[in-house]
Formats: C-alpha cells, sequence, structure tokens
C-alpha cells in the first residue's frame, strides 16, 4: 500500500474552539473527511500549544510579514498594543516541531491568521483589511520544505498528494 502523506491541519479548522475569541472556524469538506478517515490529519493549534490563552485579544502583524517576524523585523501585536511577539515565535516553532515529528509534508492553515495565514493576513491596523502575505508559523514551516494551503485550497492540496503519491 502506498505511503500517505501526513497533513498537518490547524485545530480551529477542525472545530476546535481555539481561536483568539473563543471560536472555531470548522471546515466541512469531503475531502477533509477522506484524509480524516485515512489517518492523514494532525490536528495542531500553534497559539494554543505556546500557552495563549483561549479567548484572547486579536493580535496582527506591525511593520511585515511572517518571516519579518522570524527575523526580528517585524513584530505580533494585540489590539491593546501589548507586543506578543515571542509567544507567537514560540508557537511556529512548535507547529514546525509537530509537523516534523509527525512526518507532515503538507499543512493546512487558518488563514488570515497571524500565525497560519498562508496566502492573507490582517494589515496591522486593526481594520479589519485583509492583505497578501502569510502568517509567522506558515512562513517557518515553508522554509523548512512543508508546503502550506489554506483552508479555500484543499482542491489543490488534493491535485499535490496525487502528484506526489503517483494516484
Amino acid at each position: 500500500m502506498p505511503v500517505k502523506e501526513k497533513i498537518l491541519l490547524s485545530a480551529c479548522l477542525s472545530g476546535h474552539l481555539v481561536r483568539y475569541n473563543g471560536t472555531d472556524k470548522s471546515c466541512s469538506s469531503d475531502l477533509l473527511q477522506r484524509w480524516r478517515e485515512e489517518g492523514r490529519l494532525v490536528t495542531h493549534c500553534p497559539e494554543l500549544a505556546a500557552g495563549l490563552p483561549t479567548p484572547r485579544l486579536s493580535a496582527e502583524m506591525v511593520s511585515g510579514q511572517g518571516i519579518d517576524v522570524l527575523n526580528g523585523h517585524a513584530q505580533v501585536v494585540e489590539s491593546d498594543g501589548r507586543d506578543v511577539t515571542q509567544p507567537y515565535v514560540l508557537a511556529a516553532w512548535l507547529a514546525l516541531k509537530t509537523a516534523q515529528s509527525q512526518g507532515c509534508r503538507f499543512a493546512i492553515m487558518t488563514d488570515g491568521s497571524p500565525t497560519c495565514g498562508s496566502q492573507n493576513v490582517y494589515d496591522g491596523a486593526f481594520s479589519g483589511v485583509r492583505v497578501p502575505g502569510e502568517g509567522v508559523a506558515a512562513a517557518l514551516l515553508r522554509q523548512h520544505g512543508i508546503e502550506v494551503f489554506s483552508e479555500f485550497q484543499l482542491d489543490a492540496l488534493k491535485r499535490r498528494l496525487d502528484e506526489v503519491e503517483g494516484a
């Protein structure tokens, strides 16, 4: 039987109430259900793993994107202005550690998040405006060769899995 690639999955997409506001962002799809049944999904919340509480204040990246935060050139701040860069960097490293220890070559992460955003994030002004970019964990995962997809790119991930697994 061919190897089934593992996929790191943001816990909020799996229905866990771990988002900053204590909600989930449950994503129901036939593909996710099939991957769950195949034992591919590794559910993980980077922010919870780093010890951030639920609920917590919303946070956005200021002066850059995830890679800039990792390189010390941007910060993650909460809506009250408090710098929470360190827990978000820790969250990214814990996501990477989980992905690597579980053999995940792919990840599905919640878009818009300062941690997990893979296609877009908020603009850093707490204005509700999204801009193209990636969060801290998404950037770190990609730096280490893990392909990151948003919850809106499941079909693209399926195509990649088919390519890699020779389906």
